[in-house]
């Protein structure tokens, strides 16, 4: 599995995440609203994990696995 609780209030996701990580990762952001998001081991996501990445406004520990993650997504997670 590539989204997962790791433990409680981080949620981890890593390797290639595809498109149906993303309600996994909806649902385990709604379940705990303290929640980081550790993508530290992910290598690239379907870009519906970004959007839900991007939509909830969560802390990210990171960065990503070098990438388009890292080069594109990561700047605008910081920007916020």
């Amino acid at each position: 599995m590539t989204v997962m609780l790791a433990e409680p209030g981080i949620i981890m996701l890593s390797g290639i995440c595809p498109a149906d990580d993303a309600e996994v990762l909806l649902r385990l952001l709604l379940g705990d609203a303290d929640a980081i998001v550790d993508w530290c081991e992910c290598e690239s996501a379907h870009t519906a994990v970004v959007q839900v990445l991007i939509a909830a406004r969560r802390a990210v520990k990171g960065p990503p696995r070098p990438g388009i993650l890292a080069a594109m997504v990561e700047p605008e997670l910081k920007g916020r």
